[in-house]
């Protein structure tokens, strides 16, 4: 289950676990074009509002799982404590057993009150209340091994899951529309989002099976270790249960109240709208629009910080507990700079280019200016959500648990009251619930970081940071406009262009990083493929030579130490005089 040292690196993990969840997303808008087609704007409406509410009671019971749980195994690996660590898994999968079950039959019973504002998404809610109970131990499973620093086993599971998640849906739709075929539009409609939530929980199952496995083929490593355990701490099963509910009760309370803007959004989005006399059907098809087009492709780089998130969490816990507070810095400055090394590009990409990224992924020409708009006024979001991801996962890893908690309380105050006041006073429609994304993330951003600028006695680098990427990616995003359009005139393919141009665009990109420095050899190593990075660099000579000599000297002296066997050579004492 442990990696070797060299890839050890939280940097590592991250980029593993970032390229899983960039290709999740990927198969989830690649799936959603064809899905929408076979149930329809109104459908798609009807899955967003059974969604919506699956993703709240999904928080409250099991959302946040992986994370607390993470939190306190690697602390209790740090120093080697297995046999506690076992018991902190053991109790976690109790905990999902009772909360997730509860949660689960409540949602079915529940259902009628729980999407009141939209009863016709009631069949698709029930069925995706089982999928809930699933993934609290699918949840439990993934924290376990992301605690030992091992998150190739989550990557995969998550892969599979859209995997089979794309593929259910699909199928279930369109036999279920099959099936109600003569019916009017509304009832075909209900049939297909009950069919895409059929193909969410054949999702969850698959991964859970995985990651069931995975634990089965590593079990005689894991008892190997808690046998050997040398730990005079042991703790009783009453003391755990009470640390997971002081650490998951405020992750909980903070991913509940990070998410559960969505549906508050949506509540207030279908009430004013009914209040102005907006017809309903077409109120769940801007909804829709928003929810599953916008905010779907926004969310594709937000998942970079996610997965940092995840994978500095252990190692941020591990170090504050052993008092490595310079090590604990250091881990924030690097996953804050892979961040918005991707991040500040794509949203000045998605600024630039929104109607042809979205004609890609959504081709529905009904909905594509709409979604388009929607896009380029979001795009500033993913910037300000990637920033207060990482904050929350520094603040929670610290112990500063119930802190992310006020803040978003407090973020969700403000963006209630802007919601209300420019749905009611304007007519920006759906660009109010952008406005409200923005304002949101915005203050949980602020607030994050200044409590980790006083806990930490941590500051941001802002020229490195923010600065120079901003500089290259507004070069980049100058030379992706250009060469769209102008190769548009020439080849009017929207598709292989938009390619052509977002290819030159990454080119460009880390050209201009490199040359101003926003990125030093060193940090270029971090990335997956640092190595033949840094040797396509120099062969442009976008590094200088100085840095190449310096690495080199370091390899040798690397070797030597091995030779050696590490360290400096013994020096022999000198004979006294006599």
């Amino acid at each position: 289950m442990e990696q070797p040292k060299k890839k050890n690196t939280f940097v590592f993990q991250a980029g593993i676990l970032a390229a899983a969840g960039m290709l999740v997303k990927v198969i989830s808008l690649i799936y959603r074009s064809p899905l929408l087609s076979i149930i329809g704007i109104e459908g798609n409406g009807y899955y967003s509002a059974a969604i919506n509410i699956y993703t709240i009671i999904l928080l409250i019971s099991s959302y946040s799982i992986p994370s607390a749980i993470s939190k306190v195994i690697a602390q209790r690996l740090a120093f080697k404590e297995y046999r506690n660590a076992q018991r902190v898994f053991i109790c976690a999968l109790l905990y999902v057993l009772i909360v997730g079950g509860a949660a689960s039959v409540l949602t079915f019973v529940g259902a009628p009150w729980l999407v009141r504002e939209n009863p016709n998404a009631v069949v698709a809610l029930r069925v995706l209340s089982p999928t809930i109970f699933f993934s609290g131990f699918l949840g439990v499973l993934r924290g376990y091994f992301q605690a030992h620093s091992s998150m190739l086993h989550t990557s995969i599971s998550q892969v599979l899951e859209q995997i089979m998640n794309a593929a259910i849906s699909i199928l279930a739709a369109h036999l279920l529309i099959g099936l109600v075929i003569d019916e009017d539009n509304t009832t075909r409609a209900i049939y297909g989002s009950a069919g895409s939530a059929i193909g969410t929980g054949a999702g969850v199952l698959t991964g859970l099976l995985f990651m069931f496995g995975m634990y089965r083929l590593n079990r005689k490593i894991i008892q190997r270790r808690v046998e050997r355990d040398q730990s005079w701490h042991e703790e009783t099963y009453g003391q755990i249960f009470k640390v997971i509910f002081t650490v998951v009760t405020p992750f909980i309370l903070s991913t509940f109240i990070y998410n559960c803007s969505t549906v508050i959004n949506m509540t207030i989005y279908y009430n004013i709208m009914d209040a102005k006399q907006v017809d309903d059907v077409i109120a769940s098809n801007h909804y829709g629009i928003f929810a599953t087009q916008a905010i779907a492709v926004i969310n594709i780089p937000i998942a970079i910080a996610s997965a940092m998130s995840s994978a500095m969490m252990p190692g941020v816990s591990a170090s504050y507990a052993r008092g490595g507070f310079e090590q604990t810095r250091r881990q924030v400055s690097k996953a804050i700079q892979m961040t918005m090394l991707i991040a500040i590009p794509a949203v000045v990409g998605m600024a630039v280019l929104p109607k042809p990224i979205m004609q890609f992924i959504f081709p529905q020409k009904e909905s594509l200016d709409i979604a388009s708009g929607l896009l380029a006024a979001l795009s500033v979001t993913i910037v300000l959500y990637g920033l207060s991801t990482l904050t929350n996962a520094v603040l929670q890893g610290i112990g500063k648990v119930n802190t992310p908690v006020i803040h978003a309380g407090i973020a969700l105050v403000i963006q209630v009251a802007g919601l209300i006041l420019l749905l009611f006073n304007t007519q920006m429609d759906l660009y109010a619930l952008a406005c409200a994304n923005i304002i949101y993330s915005l203050v949980v951003c602020v607030l994050n970081q200044w409590s980790v600028r006083k806990h930490l006695e941590y500051r941001l680098d802002i020229v490195k940071f923010f600065l120079k990427p901003l500089l290259a990616a507004g070069v980049m995003g100058a030379a992706a406009f250009g060469v769209y359009h102008g190769l548009m005139f020439i080849v009017p393919v929207s598709r292989v262009v938009l390619l052509a141009a977002i290819g030159v665009g990454i080119c460009v990109y880390f050209a201009i990083l490199l040359l101003i420095g926003g990125v030093s050899e060193e940090e270029l190593e971090a990335f997956p493929k640092g190595t033949m990075l840094i040797h396509l660099a120099h062969k442009m000579h976008l590094l200088p030579d100085g840095t190449r000599r310096k690495r080199v000297k370091k390899k040798k002296r690397r070797r030597r130490k091995k030779k050696t066997g590490g360290g400096k050579a013994k020096r022999k004492p000198e004979r006294k005089n006599k």
